[in-house]
């Protein structure tokens, strides 16, 4: 009895391996999705890390798997050596399946291409284990290259990885190290070091410092001399001396009659425009009265100039003939005829 409940449970055992190996090989060889759509992309980094049956993503969201992963040259064979076209050739083909149920409504997959649908490996984690993401990405820093042979299913552009991306930038900078004369680099730096060392030993620096280290000394000096406590409390006692005398009643005193003198000067500056209003028309009047005594002083200045010529004439007539102004016969009488 005990025996045949071991076999049984030795053949219950044996069943399950069977249907969980069974189970294995579907999952990861044979199943395929519902509803599903094969895409294929190349890659020219390598692949290590990403087997059949891996996850196809979209920002997280599982949508596939991989489904084949080959070398393009094998696949898409022209009969031509490698060689001719070695930059596309070499690289490795992954072809995938993504089940439409989960993408929606979508455009087809040249229009996603255009707007910048890409494929790109990356890790989970610390696993070392690959997948296939899709996203959207700038089409014109990550241009689409259509390959030189059909495609077996619709491609899908692939652009580097981060870790590739990361290793290209890397072997950029060593290969701008390599550049770099290492050894001309460091006699140059060595140079310049013991230039810089004998300056601060002897030369200019060295004698700089040495002026700046007794100037500071004599600054200290003179700091230690100055008595800067006395300094400081003879400049307090004039402080409160400057205080108390704001405070007397001589400056208050002053101060109110500051502000009389200010209300006073107001009230003359306000008077101002009046008097020099009045004194205006004044000016104005006695220019009118000095015109009018202008007008009138011409014809008499005449008269006086007339008489004055008069006069000088009569004073020749005496000096000359006085007898014969003073004793001149009448002026002759009118005939009877020239009377009527």
């Amino acid at each position: 009895m005990a025996d045949r409940g071991a076999a049984l449970r030795v053949g219950l055992l044996i069943i399950g391996g069977i249907a969980l190996t069974v189970g294995f090989v579907w999952f990861f060889g044979g199943r395929s999705i519902g509803h599903a759509t094969v895409y294929e992309s190349y890659f020219t980094e390598s692949v290590q890390g990403l087997e059949v049956g891996a996850a196809v993503k979209y920002r997280g969201v599982t949508l596939g798997r991989v489904t084949e992963i080959g070398v393009v040259s094998a696949e898409y064979d022209t009969g031509r050596p490698a060689a001719v076209d070695m930059s596309t050739y070499r690289q490795v083909f992954v072809r995938y399946e993504v089940d439409r149920a989960k993408l929606g409504h979508v455009p087809d997959t040249e229009t996603a291409v255009k707007l910048g649908l890409r494929a790109r490996l990356a890790s989970q984690g610390i696993t070392g284990l690959s997948y296939i993401e899709l996203d959207f990405v700038d089409p014109a820093r990550y241009p689409a290259q259509p390959p030189p042979w059909q495609p077996k299913a619709d491609y899908i552009p692939s652009i580097p990885s981060t870790l590739a991306q990361v290793q290209d930038a890397a072997q950029q900078v060593l290969q701008k190290l390599n550049t770099v004369d290492l050894a001309a680099l460091t006699a140059s730096m060595t140079g310049v070091l013991q230039d810089l060392h004998e300056e601060l030993t002897s030369g200019d620096v060295h004698a700089v410092l040495h002026q700046t280290e007794r100037l500071l000394g004599g600054l200290n000096d003179a700091v230690q001399r100055a008595d800067l406590p006395g300094l400081s409390a003879e400049f307090r006692r004039a402080a409160g001396a400057v205080q108390a005398a704001a405070q007397g009643n001589d400056t208050k005193r002053l101060l109110a009659g500051g502000a009389q003198s200010a209300d006073r000067l107001a009230r003359a500056a306000a008077q101002l425009p009046p008097l020099i209003a009045a004194l205006q028309s004044t000016v104005q009047r006695t220019d009118s009265g000095i015109a009018d005594i202008q007008t009138a002083l011409v014809p008499l200045l005449r008269d006086l100039q007339a008489t004055a010529q008069n006069l000088r004439e009569v004073t020749e007539a005496l000096r000359q003939a006085p007898a014969q102004v003073l004793l001149a016969a009448p002026p002759p009488r009118a005939s009877a005829g020239q009377g009527k």
